[in-house]
């Protein structure tokens, strides 16, 4: 039990304080620009589809942080978020890349290219069914002082009241607590071993171990792939699900938000890894 709080204390630190980086750079250039870098990655709903779509498809999960900070400051709609979640491979990118890398490539540019439009059928699916989003964060103002590089101002009302205790202390809650139940499952009650056990049940577990916001049940599958014991249809499965560490930043602003995201993709997940299965990949 130890060791499994320091390895959840030390990825709450890690993933916190890239989040906060991240949204203290969003912030900072959106505010040194006069907002014209929100206006024009918001410009249309297809800029932000390709803007998340690009960022969730680079390795790691620092794309996706960068996807939830511009989601927080009103950037981007919940239909890119989709996007950029659909598109992400978590920090098990690298490890494709390094284990299998020709396969990888070809999984990162299809995730990319099905993501756009994926994220574009959402927003139409959520204005069908009258799902409202949450409102973007509304503590993010530029105000006159930040234009006459009054770094205490920025420092204490950008940073400090509105980045730091409006998101990033329940942001290091939900992070901590979302990690150890993970992690506890993980080791007391092999969740890992028992996805082996299932092979015939392989499809649909990818696709709902997906919905765990964190890495490690998705190198199960990354695994299974590089051994040749499950198809690429799996592995496509597993990646359009999973979100790695992206979605628990996201699970601190909106639960809601979230819970649509995660549904959504998770069905995406399950009929285009179907249909890749039955055309033989």
């Amino acid at each position: 039990m130890p060791a499994i709080l320091f390895d959840v204390l030390s990825d709450t630190v890690e993933i916190s304080l890239i989040v906060f980086i991240m949204m203290i750079v969003v912030d900072f250039f959106d505010v040194q620009s006069s907002g014209k870098i929100k206006k024009l990655v918001s410009k249309t709903r297809w800029n932000q589809y390709i803007t998340a779509s690009f960022l969730g498809s680079t390795p790691g999960c620092l794309g996706s942080y960068a996807n939830v900070s511009m989601y927080m400051h009103g950037f981007l709609g919940l239909g890119a978020i989709a996007s950029g979640m659909i598109a992400t491979s978590g920090d098990e990118a690298f490890v494709m890349l390094v284990q299998f890398p020709e396969e990888a490539i070809l999984l990162f540019t299809v995730l990319f290219l099905v993501a756009i439009p994926l994220g574009a059928l959402f927003d139409f699916l959520r204005r069908i069914l009258n799902i409202k989003a949450s409102e973007a964060c509304h503590m993010h103002v530029i105000h006159k002082q930040d234009h006459a590089k009054n770094y205490k101002h920025y420092f204490t009302v950008h940073i400090w009241q509105h980045i730091f205790k409006k998101h990033i202390v329940r942001i290091i809650l939900w992070t901590f607590f979302s990690l150890l139940l993970i992690e506890i499952g993980l080791n007391y009650f092999e969740i890992d071993l028992f996805v082996k056990d299932n092979i015939g049940l392989v499809l649909l577990l990818s696709a709902l171990i997906g919905i765990i916001p964190q890495s490690g049940p998705h190198m199960v599958f990354i695994s299974l792939f590089a051994t040749g014991s499950i198809p690429f249809s799996v592995l496509l499965t597993s990646s359009i699900s999973q979100d790695g560490h992206g979605l628990l930043p996201m699970l601190s602003y909106s639960l809601k938000d979230s819970v649509y995201v995660k549904i959504y993709n998770v069905v995406v997940a399950l009929v285009l890894g179907s249909i890749a299965y039955w055309m033989g990949f």
